[in-house]
């Protein structure tokens, strides 16, 4: 220590125990739950055995939730919409924890939007946790670790997890894995983009809102609803005992936002009745598990010294045409192999 008392200029932070951030996170504490969100986001092989640690610690402690999707095409107002939804969550006396995914630049692998105050009445609520994740590339306009992150805030007893992905596509299908209903944003006179999306995101949306429909917009918000209802019936049904509804909202004014929480919440509550709630989070645990299999084995395969001698020279007669890449990946795969 200086004489000033204070650590010395490079000293490490004392970085706490997997037992005190475990203590932390069942008692609320959110600095601890955000350390525990950025161990699990962490590459550095000691923070990853860490955060296992925590993770199956918390596990042992899941409390029953409400996991939202929302999703929906850039422009859509899906922030300023989960901020007037979160509102309306907290009045029902729930609390609410919100995992906003930034895009992420391929270049830097930060968050692009990372900066950009986001949410401000709702983040200043004690009632809500907000925590922005970058989406790192990964396919699926979610974050590598929001599954796990959903995990550790289930732990902390939040009541409501609301996922906001990063746009609409059809790898964004990913988010059905791990939340329970999906509600999908679109736009006044967005109908154009249907034939797009429908067979990715629309096949899997629970309801759609229809944003910013106040003022000018009103006329064309009605004739989108009537078209969106019409694409949904063209669908198969998602769930024989749901009929998927369209809204019209407005974030600004407030219209809408409870009927579509009411939906939501009625949804829920079927799915419990029915026994299909606790089969999906068995679906959701088992497909996590398979997808860290696939994350764990890709990380090998790349790291094994066999096939990092032969790597560059594979890929060198593959984008040459002397190899075909079927060809390669196998002569790579039985390195893979013959080193185990």
């Amino acid at each position: 220590m200086t004489h000033s008392g204070m650590p010395p200029a490079g000293a490490r932070r004392h970085e706490p125990d997997v037992e005190t951030i475990v203590g932390g996170i069942l008692g609320g504490d959110r600095h601890l739950l955000s350390r525990a969100i950025t161990l699990i986001e962490s590459q550095k092989p000691e923070h990853q055995e860490k955060s296992h640690q925590i993770l199956d610690r918390c596990m042992q402690h899941k409390r029953s939730s409400i996991r939202i999707g929302v999703t929906g095409s850039p422009g859509a107002g899906k922030s300023t919409f989960i901020e007037a939804l979160g509102e309306v969550i907290i009045r029902d006396g729930l609390s609410l924890a919100v995992l906003a995914i930034d895009p992420s630049s391929r270049q830097s692998r930060g968050s692009i939007l990372g900066d950009k105050a986001r949410m401000e009445k709702l983040s200043g609520r004690k009632e809500a946790f907000i925590r922005p994740s970058a989406s790192s590339g990964h396919l699926g306009g979610l974050s590598p670790k929001t599954h796990e992150t959903i995990v550790l805030c289930e732990a902390a007893g939040y009541d409501v997890i609301l996922v906001e992905t990063v746009g609409v596509g059809q790898s964004e299908v990913e988010v059905e894995t791990m939340v329970d209903f999906i509600l999908l944003l679109m736009l006044p006179g967005s109908g154009d983009e249907l034939q797009g999306i429908k067979r990715g995101i629309m096949e899997i949306a629970d309801a759609i809102a229809i944003t910013k429909t106040d003022g000018a917009q009103e006329g064309i918000a009605s004739l989108s609803k009537t078209e969106f209802e019409a694409a949904l019936r063209m669908l198969p049904a998602k769930y024989p005992f749901w009929h998927r509804e369209v809204f019209l909202t407005s974030s600004l004014k407030g219209s809408g936002i409870e009927e579509v929480w009411r939906n939501i919440t009625g949804f829920m509550d079927l799915m419990r009745g029915n026994g299909l709630l606790l089969e999906k989070r068995r679906e959701q645990l088992r497909h996590l598990l398979y997808g860290l299999v696939e994350q764990m084995l890709k990380k090998e395969f790349f790291q094994n010294p066999d096939v990092s001698i032969l790597q560059a020279g594979i890929e060198n007669q593959v984008v040459s045409s002397q190899l075909s890449p079927f060809t390669g990946a196998s002569i790579l795969m039985d390195a893979f192999i013959r080193r185990r």
